[in-house]
């Protein structure tokens, strides 16, 4: 019996690819947007055409947005808070991916009792909402004496982020050759020689998945960067809030779309440079065998 042909089949090549352009460019028109509005003198903007190119194009708004000048004691731009952020992400997602690599590494090659119950209750913390922890994590972090620091907000993320990376490593260690870590044991690998010699150095493709999530959530985060920090440790989403709300008389569209596109210009260019292994990198270990 002769396959039914799906409408990819039945329609013309240049009509798929009119599709895929059309739905490329949906999805870039928010980055355009912000891009040219971001160039644009505020006279311009005034005039309410949004998507129209710049006219007399300037980079004083990205100036002004990244600005180190200062009112009282708080920085008036971006770059002191763009900091903040790489001080809390870097080691945040490293942290959170080793120690959740660890943990698949223990639940999936040695057999003890409980391990299922403690996974499950790693598994239920993902879905625990930011809001229900704040009090109490607020309270943890006084008694720490980490309130108000960079070092809290990487605290706070590192075990927020410990859930989704052991959820990641262990399926992805389940499906890890058996015959490799017998044959690594009748060679005498030891329990961290096994880690950090066979499991750890071909665990790229999940390495990869663990450290995009973990990025991606950590920088985008607004609530735990407004809940447990102060005016020397806002995240960067906090500061670009304080930014669009600090404004005063005149609105300055083009500072604020200036701004937006500093705050999110890490993420893109993370998911531009390594967001094809992400794919990859969750079905590495979706399959066993």
């Amino acid at each position: 019996m002769a396959r039914k042909k799906t409408l990819a089949q039945h329609a013309p090549r240049w009509l798929l690819y009119a599709v895929l352009v059309f739905l490329a460019l949906l999805f870039l028109l928010p980055i355009y947007v912000m891009l040219a509005n971001s160039i644009k003198p505020l006279d311009e903007i005034r005039a309410g055409d949004l998507m129209a190119l710049p006219v007399a194009p300037t980079v004083e708004p990205w100036r002004q947005a990244w600005s180190l000048a200062q009112i009282g004691v708080q920085p008036t731009g971006l770059a002191p808070y763009f900091l903040n952020s790489l001080l809390m992400v870097v080691p945040a997602v490293l942290i959170s991916a080793v120690i959740g690599a660890f943990n698949g590494y223990i639940l999936t090659q040695f057999r003890m009792r409980g391990a299922q119950t403690i996974f499950a209750l790693l598994l239920f913390s993902m879905f625990i909402p930011f809001q229900i922890v704040l009090i109490p994590m607020a309270r943890t972090l006084g008694l720490m004496g980490l309130a108000g620091t960079v070092a809290g907000l990487v605290f706070v993320h590192t075990i927020y982020g410990i859930g989704f990376t052991t959820l990641f490593f262990r399926n992805y260690y389940s499906a890890f050759p058996g015959e490799l870590v017998r044959s690594a044991r009748m060679d005498g690998a030891g329990f961290f020689r096994l880690f950090f010699r066979l499991l750890l150095p071909n665990s790229a493709p999940i390495m990869v998945v663990a450290v995009i999530w973990q990025f991606t959530n950590i920088w985008n985060d607004f609530l735990f960067g407004a809940s447990f920090s102060d005016y020397k440790s806002f995240p960067i989403t906090v500061a670009l809030n304080n930014l669009v709300n600090s404004s005063t008389g005149v609105k300055e569209y083009n500072v604020h779309f200036a701004g937006a596109f500093i705050a999110a210009l890490p993420t893109l260019i993370v998911y531009v440079l390594s967001g094809k292994y992400f794919v990859r990198g969750l079905m590495a270990g979706s399959v066993k065998g």
